[in-house]
Parts: structure tokens; C-alpha cells; sequence
């Protein structure tokens, strides 16, 4: 994954992390992440595409999208609004 600008804001850091995120997720598996909202130590996200419904959606969620989102920003706590 590339490197995101230091001069980005928090905000803009998280957006540009979900976005490689989704775009991923869109390529190998035709599903989707969005940033809902992002505000002090949480984030929203929502899951779409082919992960609605898919009995891998948890995994997918709390492996890739939580453990990325972790590994930039450790303090964060990652939400899935349905």
C-alpha cells in the first residue's frame, strides 16, 4: 500500500486509507467500504457490493478494514453502520 502524504489532516489520511481499502476489496472480491464518519478515536464505516450479505462480510470488516485502519491509526475504533 502507498504511503500516504504526512501534510494530509487525520481526515484526509483516513479517506485516502479507506479508499486503497475499497478499491482493493472492488477488484478481487466486487464489494465495498466507505467512510461514513470520522471524529476523535472512531471511525464509521459501511460495507456494500458483494459483502452485504456474504457470511465472510465479519472477516472482512475486522481483518482487512479494521486491521489496516490499526496498523496506521492504533488508537482508532472501527464501526460498521449498516
Amino acid at each position: 500500500m502507498a504511503i500516504i502524504p504526512p501534510d494530509f489532516t487525520d481526515q484526509e489520511r483516513m479517506q485516502a486509507l479507506i479508499d486503497k481499502l475499497d478499491a482493493y476489496i472492488s477488484q478481487y472480491h466486487g464489494g465495498s467500504v466507505e467512510m461514513v464518519s470520522f471524529q476523535n478515536i472512531e471511525v464509521k464505516v459501511r460495507l456494500g457490493g458483494a459483502c452485504l450479505g456474504c457470511p465472510l462480510s465479519p472477516v472482512t470488516l475486522h481483518g482487512w478494514v479494521e486491521g489496516t485502519i490499526h496498523q496506521f491509526f492504533p488508537d482508532i475504533h472501527v464501526i460498521e453502520e449498516k
